[in-house]
């Protein structure tokens, strides 16, 4: 691969860079995505900002054009992402949206229902969310219970959903539900979209342990949606999951992207403690320091490899398994490496400090690690669908009992 910008690609990140500079005062800052604390004050920060960037060109890059997006290519958003990573841009407020709603709109919605989603969710008009875990089937998605019934004035739904990111804030969101109880578990899903404002529907946030409210439990009791608003056939949502779950998994990690604090912010946090430490103790740090920068590149120039498969035509596979693991595993070493560079002073950092955003990564990934499938799941996807393994079906008893 070739890393260096075509005259074309130069030409973009010149423009990028200026038209960021122009508008700074209009943009919300932040030190790395899927960090903020949602309140109403920053939602509406947040949601400007992405309308500014969409204005301007910088959302929906590779989306078509016929929607709202720019028709250019993976490689052009590559340096917008860069140049916005560069200028410290908060990440769109619209992420589960653009990673995963919008994708899966476009590629199994009606026409009549791109036109009317897919600019609104580009420009954050609305914001959507996916409705797909649930309290009993989490890495098992296709164990789930919420069920559709289908009748004259349109499908009934009657269900729980949880770890739902960004719910209380959403206007539509994707629901997987079962369709066919009479069907094995895969084959009897239908994916619809759903007003996050119809009668039925109550959102309930959930305190997680970084402090923040972002995730969500979702009751559905007796929401009827209308048959044109499901996505892909009656009976097939497994199908059309699948499509949300590659491209999560490309959002969170496997495009080349950063998650957590930034690998930036940990050189300069470095740059600021290293000299107050201990001779043995500074060796260490920037051993451990390195480590953490290497993987980071590694992860990102894996993630335009897969970038550059997509824009010859591939869509996003099993590979991006790989990527998420990696983008998870760096974020966590990131955030671990901050908060010990602190020493005590970790003990003592507040929420109004700048100090405190090693401890929320570090309380944010483990949550981060389980979206899109636990890391368990991915490396068994990794293994079979991409290594080519055999499937492990070693029954647990049988293996520990090798064990001995």
């Amino acid at each position: 691969m070739d890393f260096d910008d075509t005259p074309d690609q130069a030409h973009l990140r010149v423009s990028v860079r200026k038209f960021l500079a122009e508008h700074d005062s209009e943009l919300a800052h932040g030190d790395g995505a899927y960090l903020e604390e949602p309140g109403t004050d920053r939602v509406d920060e947040l949601r400007h900002t992405q309308a500014v960037l969409f204005d301007g060109g910088l959302i929906g890059l590779t989306w078509p054009q016929a929607y709202g997006g720019g028709g250019r290519t993976n490689a052009q958003q590559a340096v917008v992402n860069e140049e916005m990573h560069r200028a410290r841009v908060a990440g769109p407020i619209g992420h589960v949206g653009l990673g995963m709603c919008g994708p899966t709109v476009l590629r199994h919605g009606s026409e009549d229902q791109k036109e009317r989603y897919i600019r609104r969710l580009l420009r954050a008009d609305d914001i959507w969310c996916q409705l797909f875990s649930e309290p009993g089937s989490g890495s098992d998605l296709a164990a789930l219970r919420t069920k559709a019934v289908r009748r004259d004035d349109g499908w009934h739904i009657q269900g729980q959903k949880v770890w739902t990111t960004l719910a209380q804030y959403s206007r539509y969101g994707i629901l997987l539900c079962r369709t066919n109880p009479e069907a094995t578990k895969h084959r009897g899903l239908t994916m619809f979209v759903v007003d996050m404002h119809a009668p039925g529907v109550t959102v309930r946030p959930l305190r997680q342990m970084n402090g923040h409210q972002s995730f969500n439990e979702v009751f559905f009791d007796d929401v009827v949606i209308d048959d044109s608003e499901r996505l892909g056939d009656v009976d097939d949502g497994w199908r059309v999951a699948l499509t949300t779950l590659m491209n999560e998994r490309m959002a969170v990690g496997g495009g080349g992207g950063e998650i957590g604090v930034r690998s930036d912010a940990l050189t300069a946090h470095a740059a600021q403690r290293l000299p107050q430490l201990s001779d043995d103790r500074r060796t260490l740090a920037v051993e451990a320091l390195g480590k953490v920068l290497v993987e980071s590149l590694a992860a990102r120039y894996t993630g335009y490899r897969l970038q550059t498969s997509m824009e010859k035509g591939g869509r996003p596979g099993p590979e991006a398994s790989a990527g998420k693991l990696t983008a998870v595993r760096v974020a966590h070493a990131t955030a671990d490496l901050g908060q010990r560079l602190l020493g005590d002073d970790a003990v003592f950092a507040r929420s109004s400090d700048g100090d405190w955003r090693w401890a929320t990564s570090q309380a944010s990934t483990p949550g981060i690690a389980l979206a899109g499938g636990a890391d368990e799941i991915l490396r068994n996807i990794i293994g079979e669908r991409v290594l080519r393994l055999a499937p492990d079906r070693t029954p647990p008893q049988t293996k520990q009992a090798e064990s001995r």
